[in-house]
Parts: C-alpha cells; sequence; structure tokens
C-alpha cells in the first residue's frame, strides 16, 4: 500500500483578520506549492463581521480548504449560520462543537471547540462532552489519533519540559481537555487563545519498560494571526495518516522525548473498564453453508496480539419490528448475499437497475451512516474501494448513494454505469433536482457526513464518480425513487422504465444465479476472503 503524505497548515486565533491569514497562506503556496487543508484553532471570527461578508458573498475567495471550530465567545455565536457542522462558506468548514472528522486518505481528527465550563453549551464543554468525544473511540484496538484541535490549552502540558513564554501558568488551562490528550493520543495537538507559540517536546504515551512503546505526542500552542510581537501564528508540517505507517516507524522514540504530563483524574473521565464497551459480536453468516467453512461456530474477533478478544458484545440497536435488512433476521433473502464483513455485509439490489446492482449494509441495525460506529464506517470504505476497483476492471464507473429517508436500516445503493457516461452524471443529477426543487450541494471531497448531518436528520447522499459529494437535506417532501430516476436517465443508463424496483421483479432462480456469479467474479476483490 502507498502511503499519503498531507501538508498541512495550523493556524492561531484569526480573530477576524482573514485577509492577513489568506495573504500569508497565498505567498507560502506560491513558493513551496499547494498545502492540501488549512485548520484554524481559537477565535476565527472578531468582533467586526465587515471583512467576513465578502467571503460569504464570494466576492472574495478562500485560497485552500479551511476548518474551524465552534464559538468560544458568546458574542461570535452570530457567525455560525450551521448549527453543528458545515460549509459557512466556499472553502470554509464548521468542524462542529466535539467529534472526529476522518479524511479519505484516512487522516484522523479529534476536535472540541468552546472553553471548559461547569455545563455545556455553544461556547463551553464540560466531562460529559469530553467522554462523548473519547467514549466512542477509545477501545482495546484503538491506538491513537493523528490530530486533536482544542481552542483551549491543556492543564499542566509544560510538566517535564520548557516553560512556555508569555503564559503565566498553564493550571489556568482545561482539565479535561488534558484527560482527551492522555486518552486520545494525538501525534499533534494544537490550541490557542494564549497569545503566544509554545511548541513542546514531545512526550510518551507509554510507560517505559512497563508498556509496549506507542507513538509520541507533540503539542503547539500558536499565537494570534498577525500579532504585533511576532510570535508564530503558522505552523507547517507533513503528516502520513497512522493507519498507512509501519508500526516500528509509528513508535519512533526521539532523543528529547519526555514523560507524558497528564495522569488520569477518574473523576473527569471513565476508565476503560468502567465505560461501556464497543459492540464486539456480530451475526455470521456462513457463505459456503455445506462445505463446513467454519464448522458452524461464529466468527471469533481477535485483538491485535493475535488472541481472542475478551470484551463483553454492547447491546445492539434493535428494530421496531421485522426487518427485511438486518442478516440475522427471517426476513432477509440470504439468496441475494455475496459478501459478509465483520460489521456490514454486501448483497444483489432487489429489483436492480441492473443485474450487478448491490448493496451495502449493516449487519446490525443502523438507520444510516451518521449513527455507524467507526468500525463499521471503515469496513464500508473497504468495500466501496473494492467495489471501485472492481467495476473499473470491467470499463464502469460507480455511483453510491443514500436515502435516508423513510426507511429504518442503512441501504448503500452501489450501481454501475458505462464508463464513457461517467462525465455526465453531475449534470444529471443538477437537472433532476432543479426540475424537483431540491437543493442538491456539492459538499468538501474530504468530509466527513457525520460532521455535516446531525443524528436523526433526514438526508439525500451521493458519491459519483467524479469524486464529487452531493448532499440534500431533506426537510418535508422527497421524491424516494430520485437516485434511479437520476442514473436511469436517457444520458447515463437509459432504462427509465426501470426507476421503481417493484417494476424490475425476478424469479428467485433468476437472482441466485446472478448472485452466484456476482460473488464469483468478486472474490478477488472480496477483502474478506
Amino acid at each position: 500500500m502507498s502511503n499519503t503524505t498531507l501538508r498541512v497548515l495550523v493556524a492561531g486565533d484569526v480573530q477576524g483578520k482573514f485577509g492577513t491569514l489568506y495573504k500569508r497562506v497565498d505567498s507560502i503556496q506560491k513558493k513551496t506549492g499547494a498545502f492540501d487543508l488549512l485548520l484554524c484553532v481559537g477565535d476565527f471570527f472578531g468582533d467586526d463581521d465587515s471583512e467576513w461578508a465578502h467571503y460569504v458573498m464570494g466576492s472574495k475567495k478562500v485560497p485552500i480548504p479551511t476548518f474551524i471550530l465552534g464559538p468560544n465567545k458568546e458574542s461570535h455565536k452570530r457567525f455560525f449560520t450551521e448549527d453543528d457542522g458545515g460549509e459557512l462558506c466556499e472553502n470554509v468548514t464548521l468542524l462542529g462543537s466535539q467529534g472526529v472528522y476522518t479524511g479519505s486518505s484516512g487522516l484522523k481528527i479529534a476536535y472540541i471547540s468552546g472553553m471548559e465550563g461547569e455545563a455545556a453549551d455553544p461556547t463551553h464543554f464540560d466531562s460529559s462532552t469530553g467522554e462523548s468525544l473519547r467514549g466512542p473511540l477509545v477501545d482495546a484496538k484503538f491506538r491513537g489519533v493523528d490530530i486533536l484541535l482544542s481552542s483551549q490549552w491543556p492543564a499542566d502540558v509544560e510538566k517535564y519540559a520548557t516553560s512556555p513564554e508569555g503564559v503565566e501558568s498553564t493550571k489556568t488551562g482545561s482539565r479535561i481537555i488534558s484527560q482527551l490528550a492522555l486518552s486520545l493520543r494525538p501525534r499533534y495537538h494544537f490550541a490557542a487563545l494564549e497569545g503566544s507559540f509554545y511548541e513542546r517536546q514531545p512526550y510518551r504515551n507509554h510507560r517505559v519498560l512497563a508498556e509496549r512503546e506507542k507513538h509520541v505526542s507533540r503539542f503547539i500552542g500558536l499565537a494570534s494571526v498577525g500579532n504585533p510581537q511576532k510570535k508564530k501564528w503558522l505552523y507547517a508540517f507533513n503528516i502520513t495518516p497512522m493507519s498507512q505507517m509501519d508500526t516500528a516507524k509509528l513508535t519512533e522514540q526521539p532523543q528529547d522525548v519526555t514523560e507524558c504530563p497528564f495522569k488520569l483524574d477518574s473523576s473527569l473521565i471513565k476508565s476503560d473498564k468502567t465505560r461501556k464497551e464497543e459492540d464486539g459480536s456480530q451475526f455470521f453468516y456462513d457463505m459456503k453453508a455445506g462445505e463446513n467453512m467454519d464448522k458452524g461456530k461464529k466468527r471469533q474477533n481477535f485483538s491485535k496480539d493475535g488472541g481472542p478478544d475478551q470484551k463483553a458484545p454492547r447491546k445492539q440497536p434493535q428494530p421496531m419490528g421485522p426487518c427485511w435488512f438486518c442478516l440475522s433476521s427471517p426476513e432477509v433473502e440470504k439468496h441475494l448475499v455475496v459478501s459478509v464483513g465483520t460489521m456490514t455485509y454486501l448483497a444483489l439490489a432487489k429489483g436492480g437497475l441492473v443485474p450487478d446492482h448491490v448493496l451495502i449494509l449493516p449487519i446490525g441495525h443502523y438507520q444510516s451512516t451518521v449513527t455507524l460506529p467507526d468500525d463499521a464506517i471503515e469496513e464500508i470504505d473497504k468495500y466501496k474501494a473494492a467495489l471501485k476497483k472492481y467495476f473499473k476492471s470491467q470499463g464502469k464507473g460507480v455511483v453510491f448513494f443514500e436515502r435516508n429517508f423513510k426507511t429504518s436500516h442503512l441501504q448503500i445503493q452501489v450501481i454501475p454505469i458505462d464508463g464513457s457516461t461517467a462525465r455526465d452524471v453531475p449534470e444529471v443529477f443538477s437537472e433532476l433536482a432543479e426540475g424537483q426543487n431540491i437543493e442538491l450541494a456539492e459538499i468538501p471531497k474530504h468530509s466527513d457526513l457525520k460532521q455535516i448531518v446531525p443524528a436523526g436528520a433526514p438526508y439525500f447522499y451521493a458519491e459519483l464518480p467524479s469524486g464529487e459529494k452531493l448532499l440534500h437535506r431533506i426537510k418535508k417532501f422527497f421524491p424516494l425513487q430520485f437516485g434511479r430516476e437520476a442514473l436511469a436517465d436517457e444520458k447515463i443508463l437509459n432504462m427509465e422504465d426501470r426507476v421503481n424496483w417493484k417494476n424490475c421483479k425476478s424469479t428467485k432462480e433468476e437472482e441466485t444465479q446472478w448472485a452466484a456469479k456476482f460473488r464469483d467474479t468478486f472474490q478477488s476483490y472480496d477483502f474478506n476472503l
């Protein structure tokens, strides 16, 4: 596997000085080449909104994909037109109050906005906020995140290291962020608000001689943009996602490494033993029943050390009634199943547009991508990559779409199309949306749907062969066959008589033959085999 190295810029408190920020970014990119993204910590907005208005109206352009945190002050809340994540203007994306952004490269960025307070609100976080960020991530298989972004500094970060200049005491920083840094083990942690630059010596994330070596963490505090003291406010670095790195390379210990400055505070954050366990048990469907492939046993999960994973299964969401897509359900038409993973599976679509129209579905009961655990999303991404390669070998492009509206179980539709028509897909989707008064917005290619759409909100989402991602937030009405109608268009598949799946019925014998053929031809691309 080839490694992806990203070029990243991080800025401290912008405070509304957008011209200063982007002029500097432009200058750097002209000298050294383009960067992949700009991350901003601290106060992105200032008290004056006159300069920001130019970017919102489009008279000025943001030259680089920019990701920002939420507000730290009540007076800045008015700039955040999105509730919790979304695009504020072209090329400026609000990550949200807290969460994890995972790019297509595998780069994992955890973030938490606001200031520590007694209760959580749009400008403050408390220990429950920290636990909601940490809880879904940290389990026996968790190695850490690539980057942690917080506006506030962690308390006691200078312990065992040189002291930051111009900062009276980091004891006034956030203890909750200290605990998050301890648990999330970021390779880089950026913060602002202190008006000073501080690059701490890297610190260990393991106990020497008592634990296996882990990667080190680096904390960088950044000054405010354009500060008169000329303290450093823009930090540039290259990073390869840890998911793509060799363990030996990842865990190299620099000569100036120190002990970790943070100690576990059980009053602020739960220990691994007391928090809810991740879902470790899933229904296993034997694809070769009768061949005694696994002697009828459930598939066993294994830890990184090679032994059985002893975690107790977490109670999984249950359907309100019979579900046609939960793999353990008697309602599932198992003759359509063509591949089974640990968390997800692949099946031919009933009444598909074309014979190799397939679905990616979670094994357990989840309503949408937004509600899926991270390990299920990672497996879905593996299926998408495998299907792209499979259809590319046949000269085809592929469209993925999901409709989280009037459906109780997540179904990601996967429809192959002739490669020669792939260029027409964006136009067809756009024209159909316009004709039905549907606002279909293009979202950043590296965006994470979880950070844009709140859990429970209905939406339509599509990924096109060109890499474009389209999103419509459903409010009241939405045509249920919208995705099929677009692909059935004369410019794409030219089969408008097959828009409604009910008009595409086949016999069970035909479906069984198609499934067997797909399973055989897909076998060399199936990562589960």
